[in-house]
């Protein structure tokens, strides 16, 4: 499993970003909430406020989503092509799923990527 996968990245590499991003989006939620806390001044505030944080929250959370579902689609072709001889190719069947799958993820890649750059214009 230490084949690179795109660029510089092995399955390992991409496994650890997956961890990596999830302890890092805990530290910035945490830093988020501590610091929405103080700009809180009425219900008036909460109201305008929950809203960008829950869509800031679910755009993170799908995006790690999509690169679990990433590493397991990679996690089954690294393990039909480790397999023997006789069961190393993939049935027509296995190759139109893994396909499907992985333009789902791209798909869903895409959109997270758009919502972001949506909040960051405030469009």
């Amino acid at each position: 499993m230490s084949d690179q996968i795109f660029e510089d990245k092995t399955f390992q590499d991409l496994t650890k970003d997956i961890y990596d991003n999830a302890v890092e989006k805990k530290k910035q939620i945490q830093i988020l909430i501590r610091e929405m806390n103080k700009m809180i001044k009425s219900i008036d505030d909460i109201v305008l406020l929950a809203p960008i944080i829950k869509e800031y929250l679910e755009v993170g959370v799908k995006n790690d989503e999509h690169l679990v579902k990433l590493a397991s689609v990679l996690q089954r072709i690294i393990t039909k092509s480790s397999s023997s001889e006789e069961t190393q190719f993939l049935s027509e069947t296995e190759k139109q799923d893994l396909m499907e799958s992985l333009q789902n993820t791209v798909e869903g890649m895409q959109q997270e990527a758009d919502k972001i750059q949506q909040l960051k214009t405030g469009k």
